[in-house]
Parts: structure tokens; C-alpha cells; sequence
């Protein structure tokens, strides 16, 4: 068999992806790899809801705290980083636990997506494209993107910058249009992947976001940002642009109150699980959902891990 067999437990922020994929390695002599593109960064611990030594029961994790927040770490990177660490799990004997998020990471990993080949993106072409989004608007560069590759351009929202820009990173590194890698009818999978992806109802889902970022405020997420963001260059730095950071920005200058900020953040959270869930639903392939409000969503994972396990060691005799 050349497919190395992995796990992978996805599903949106807030959903409980953390204890479970502790109990399953446990259960399965499995390791954890991080896929969540915030939690790769020293210092971002409370914001990203990181996992604790304590919380890990044992169980080794990869790919945290592996780069400051000055660093840019991308979708290009976690590839690579990724792929070495499912190599090293599986020679070790263990079972790989890609757990995580954030679907480009997770995509890009397991369709093996070209992110421009062994040249990393070119940033002084990221930060024009970051300079005229601040400039500009993201309704421009989309009509640019729309003009080079309209099913890129039809697939992303007017106003994501961020997906816009990434877009047209990859066009300009790789030369392909970047619809051109992202069908997924007929692509397969470079593993031999257990998809498993967590869900709960949607009220019950965001009133478990909106209680996790109390708790985080309570954990000292307001100290945590304005330690994070000392330095006006900071601000600029791909971290500090994720949810439960760039939030506090507005209140630290004194033009946003205290519970704008935390009723912005809820609200992002929130909208950033529904977009999470969408990604899941149009982009991977082969998913075994588990709704983790039922009593026995625990016995459903441990089931579909047996038999997934049981499908492996038959092809292997």
C-alpha cells in the first residue's frame, strides 16, 4: 500500500475538536498534528484556544508553536512541515491525527495542491497586493481577478480580501489559473484519509463560541492582544490578523468600546464557522459527519476509526 492511512478531525472553531481527538489517539496510539493556521504561532494561545501540556493527556502534538508571530507561515509551508511529520508518526508506529480547522491547510495537504512548487510566494508581490487592498478595496482587486480567471473570481466573495489575494498569489507564482487547481471532482487524495468532520446545531454551536470567548476574556485574552500588539509593525504581521486579535486593534486606539470589541468577536467567530463548515462541505471529499449533541458521538468516532483500521490491515495481507 503506498498511501500512508491518516486521520483527519475537522469542523468549525468552538465545535469540541480538541478533546476528542485527544481521547481517539489515546484510544488508537495516535499522534496530533496541528491544521490550524493560528496555532502554529508563539504567544497566540488563549485567541486560538491552544491546546495545554494538560489537556494533551500524553499525547505528543506537532506543528504548535513553531514560529513567532513576525513570521509568515502559510498553506505552501504546512505542506511540507505536514508531510514530514506523517512520514515520521507512521515509521514511529503511530497512528497521524491531522486535527484542525482551517480548510486551505487541510486541503492543500491532502490533494497535494501546487502553492508555487519549491519557490515560496514572492512577499514583496503579497504586500502590493496588501497595500492596495487597504487602498483600494477588495472589490478591485476582485474585478482584477475576475478578469484573469472568472471561475476563481465566481467562486470567492467580492469582498474577501484575503481569498482574493491568495488567488492571485498563486496565479502570479504559478502561472495556472487557480481554478485550474482547485476542481475536485476527479482529484485524489495523495493518503489514505479517514475524513471525519464535527458538527452540533447551529444555536447550540454559537452559544458555545459565544461562551468560549467569555471564558478566553476571563483566561486574560485582552492582555494577551496588547502584549501581541506593542509595535506599530505588528500590526501588519499575518498573526495579528486573525480572529480574537485584530478585533482589540480599534479599542486600543480608543475608537471602539470594550463590549463592541467582544460582541465583534463573537460575531466573526461565529460567521468564520459557517464559512468553515461551507469549505467542508464543497472541498473534501469522502466526509463522516458526527453531530457531537448526540450521546454517543464518542462510540461513532471509535466505530468508523475500528473500521477504517480493519479496511487497512485487509489490504495489507
Amino acid at each position: 500500500m503506498n498511501k500512508l492511512p491518516i486521520v483527519v478531525i475537522a469542523g468549525p472553531t468552538g465545535v469540541g475538536k480538541t478533546a476528542l481527538s485527544v481521547k481517539m489517539a489515546k484510544r488508537f496510539n495516535g499522534q496530533v498534528i496541528n491544521a490550524d493556521s493560528m496555532q502554529v504561532y508563539r504567544g497566540l494561545d488563549i485567541g486560538t484556544g491552544k491546546i495545554t501540556l494538560e489537556e494533551m493527556e500524553g499525547v505528543e502534538h506537532h506543528l504548535l508553536d513553531i514560529c513567532h508571530p513576525e513570521e509568515n507561515y502559510d498553506a505552501s509551508q504546512f505542506q511540507k512541515d505536514a508531510s514530514q511529520v506523517i512520514k515520521k508518526i507512521y515509521e514511529e508506529g503511530g497512528l497521524p491525527f491531522l486535527v484542525g480547522g482551517t480548510g486551505l491547510y487541510l486541503e492543500g495537504l491532502l490533494y497535494d495542491l501546487s502553492f508555487g512548487g519549491e519557490r515560496s510566494m514572492d512577499p514583496q508581490y503579497r504586500q502590493s497586493l496588501e497595500a492596495r487592498l487597504e487602498r483600494e478595496g477588495a472589490s478591485i482587486l476582485w474585478q482584477e481577478l475576475n478578469a484573469i480567471d472568472p471561475l476563481a473570481a465566481k467562486k470567492i466573495p467580492i469582498q474577501n480580501g484575503r481569498r482574493i489575494i491568495r488567488a492571485l498569489e498563486v496565479i502570479n507564482q504559478t502561472g495556472k489559473l487557480f481554478s485550474s487547481q482547485s476542481e475536485i471532482t476527479n482529484r485524489q487524495s495523495r493518503f489514505k484519509e479517514l475524513l471525519i468532520i464535527l458538527n452540533r446545531p447551529r444555536e447550540e454551536l454559537y452559544d458555545r463560541i459565544n461562551r468560549r470567548v467569555e471564558m478566553m476574556l476571563k483566561q486574560g485574552l485582552e492582555t494577551e492582544a496588547r502584549h501581541l500588539f506593542q509595535g506599530k509593525e505588528n500590526v501588519n504581521f499575518s498573526s495579528m490578523k486573525g480572529i480574537g486579535y485584530k478585533e482589540w486593534l480599534p479599542y486600543f486606539e480608543e475608537q471602539q468600546s470594550y463590549e463592541d470589541t467582544v460582541a465583534n468577536i463573537q460575531q466573526n467567530s461565529r460567521r468564520y464557522a459557517k464559512r468553515q463548515l461551507t469549505w467542508y462541505r464543497n472541498r473534501m471529499k469522502n466526509q463522516h459527519w458526527i453531530d457531537l449533541s448526540k450521546p454517543d458521538y464518542e462510540n461513532q468516532a471509535e466505530a468508523l476509526i475500528s473500521e477504517f483500521l480493519d479496511e487497512i490491515k485487509k489490504e495489507k495481507q
